[in-house]
């Protein structure tokens, strides 16, 4: 379970740190509009998302298994964050947070890590394709500058909610959400080693601004950030909480575990490298524990952010360290500076990302695969949508348990490429 930095550091020589420091700068360019935006979407304060990435995304660089992976808040957590802040208040989620660290830590050290292989690609793919149709559907409200209290945070009072406010329907907010979804489109084609996702926003943030229009920026909602770190402290901690959270600290450790393994594959592939799992999911349980005594949300290594680092030149760990350390000091010097940033334009990136999420150009893949696994993933999916993420993990974990047996398979599932 030896962290990957330790390894790197022994042949590490000035060219791989000149490569990591603008590798780490850039995937900082793309992490700052994503964190807020992922904040925001669960519930949270927008400095919550900054506070995650730094702490979370310092800990997974200098403790995990891998070489490039990048960690932060990310769009899968949002629907159970949503529910846990909804229901027990952001403390409650600090709690969950902490004690999935702390899960994730004794999974870890039992180098249990190697067990997410065998969850069915089908019940991973159902509750991504349903995480990101909850994110999608939750940004409605911000695309379209509808005037309405919280979204509610059930999908099935959701969607009347929103209909019910259709009439402050602000075509402003529109066409800014329509105009940064296009310029992070072509950016993203045109440049992919640079950070589109901030020039797109900004750019489209700062028409708001010098035009005047009537539209929701980070500052007009959530007033002006922080310029410094929180200090670190203990959430109350009581029997009754910790039974009650129970169960979403377990969905939160599951996800992370399935979300950095993935990626890590994934990284693995793209620079032909060897993670070590086990060691990876000790860091995530240290940068969860970490997060939230910070009072940030769940981490876990993103696949995105991940990708952009090894395609901007990070070959070590050393540019994740870097990526969170530019964060912490655009957060304590230029805070002020995002709260400029316009709703709509966070909403477009979010319905981008949900739609990344759902993976169509694997839509035909899904629709032709075998007949159990279209019943676990249409299931799981269902599930996640209409009932709650904590069931459907359970019953597509259960589900692909059975058939499994059934079977008489006992190797890992043959994973396919994920390019969430």
């Amino acid at each position: 379970m030896l962290p990957k930095i330790i390894t790197t550091l022994q042949t590490y020589t000035w060219a791989l740190f000149r490569s990591d420091l603008m590798a780490g700068f850039t995937v900082a360019m793309v992490a700052i509009p994503l964190s807020l935006a992922i904040a925001i979407a669960s519930g949270a304060g927008p400095e919550q998302g900054l506070v995650t990435a730094i702490i979370g995304g310092l800990f997974i660089s200098l403790l995990g298994g891998s070489r490039v992976q990048i960690g932060g808040p990310t769009g899968a957590f949002i629907v159970v964050v949503y529910g846990v802040i909804a229901e027990h208040g952001y403390e409650g989620l600090v709690l969950a947070t902490l004690m999935a660290g702390g899960i994730m830590l004794v999974a870890g050290y039992l180098k249990i890590g190697n067990l997410i292989a065998y969850v069915p690609e089908a019940v991973v793919n159902g509750f991504t394709i349903g995480i990101g149709i909850i994110i999608a559907t939750s940004q409605i409200k911000d695309i379209l500058g509808l005037q309405m209290g919280k979204v509610p945070a059930d999908f099935l009072d959701k969607v009347p909610a929103l209909w019910a406010a259709r009439d402050s329907f602000n075509t402003s907010a529109l066409l800014i959400g329509v105009a940064t979804m296009v310029l992070i489109v072509v950016l993203r084609r045109a440049a992919p080693k640079y950070p589109g996702l901030i020039v797109a926003v900004a750019i489209t943030s700062a028409i708001v601004i010098f035009a005047r229009l009537p539209v929701d920026t980070i500052a007009s909602r959530f007033g002006e950030l922080p310029h410094h770190l929180p200090m670190p402290h203990l959430p109350a901690i009581t029997w009754a909480k910790v039974s009650e959270l129970f169960p979403s600290a377990i969905v939160i450790a599951f996800l992370a575990g399935i979300e950095s393994l993935l990626s890590a594959m994934v990284a693995d592939r793209m620079i032909g490298g060897a993670h070590r799992p086990n060691a990876e999911v000790v860091a995530q349980g240290v940068a969860n524990v970490a997060s939230s005594l910070f009072g940030g949300m769940p981490a876990t290594g993103a696949i995105a952010r991940t990708a952009t680092n090894v395609r901007a030149g990070g070959r070590t760990p050393v540019a994740g360290v870097v990526h969170a350390l530019v964060i912490l000091i655009l957060m304590l010097f230029f805070a002020n500076v995002a709260g400029y940033l316009a709703m709509p334009a966070m909403a477009a990136l979010l319905i981008l990302t949900a739609w990344n999420m759902t993976e169509p150009h694997k839509w035909r893949d899904h629709l032709n695969a075998r007949h159990s696994d279209k019943i676990m993933l249409l299931t799981t999916l269902i599930l996640t949508v209409l009932v709650d993420l904590t069931t459907a993990i359970g019953v597509g974990v259960s589900m692909g348990l059975a058939m499994r047996l059934r079977r008489r398979k006992t190797g890992p599932a043959k994973w396919s490429d994920p390019e969430r």
